[in-house]
């Protein structure tokens, strides 16, 4: 951090991995959370008992750089809202991506296997990001470094076969009925959840906060 950057005391705390051990399983479940509703958690506690793992880290973005900042709230307040919603005792919130001073999900994959080489880890999200996913930086490097696991929102069921990542990685989807071996696979592999689906939405709820 730079001279003129000061970090709050209460900042650290968020900035630290979570603690886990060799061989965990852990979900990677990134996002700007702006705000955190419950279809988040959905996604989570989905992809938790789904896939079998030991822990699921909420990953709050700085900012998402496809996105507009300009109703972006605080990251501190993000956090704050995120651990409340996160409320679960396998469910851990990090602002990590602060300290890479990256908010690209292809650095913080890299860096993630990096620092914790014997963690399988399983990027996590909710299937209306898939339309998008091939903007993302490096979109086929993170496909062929983590597996991934996509689990469905509404209005994305029917859409989620005909985007660029589903059709370019297709023969690399694993059967849904076989999702707890996910973290144990070699990327490039994926897979679709469904799930019970929660129509909250955080472009709805920041709408509503301001009356529109």
């Amino acid at each position: 951090m730079s001279e003129g950057n000061p970090v709050s005391e209460l900042d650290w705390t968020w900035l630290k991995l979570p603690h886990v051990e060799a061989g965990n399983r852990i979900g990677i479940f990134g996002g700007s959370f702006n705000p955190p509703h419950s279809g988040h958690r959905l996604v989570a506690i989905t992809a938790l008992k789904r896939l079998g793992l030991d822990q699921i880290w909420w990953l709050v973005t700085p900012g998402n750089p496809l996105k507009s900042h300009s109703d972006l709230a605080p990251l501190d307040l993000r956090l704050r809202e995120t651990r409340a919603l996160a409320d679960h005792p396998r469910m851990k919130v990090t602002a990590f991506e602060k300290v890479l001073g990256s908010p690209y999900t292809a650095k913080t994959v890299m860096s993630l296997r990096v620092m914790r080489p014997s963690v399988r880890f399983v990027w996590v999200m909710g299937a209306d990001n898939l339309a998008s996913f091939h903007h993302w930086q490096d979109w086929r490097a993170i496909v062929g470094s983590v597996p991934i696991a996509v689990v469905d929102r509404p209005g994305a069921s029917l859409s989620m076969m005909s985007s660029p990542m589903a059709k370019a990685f297709e023969k690399y989807r694993l059967p849904e009925e076989q999702a707890a071996m996910l973290p144990d696979l070699q990327p490039p592999v994926w897979t679709f959840l469904h799930s019970p689906l929660d129509r909250t939405s955080s472009t709805d709820l920041r709408l509503t906060k301001i009356g529109v």
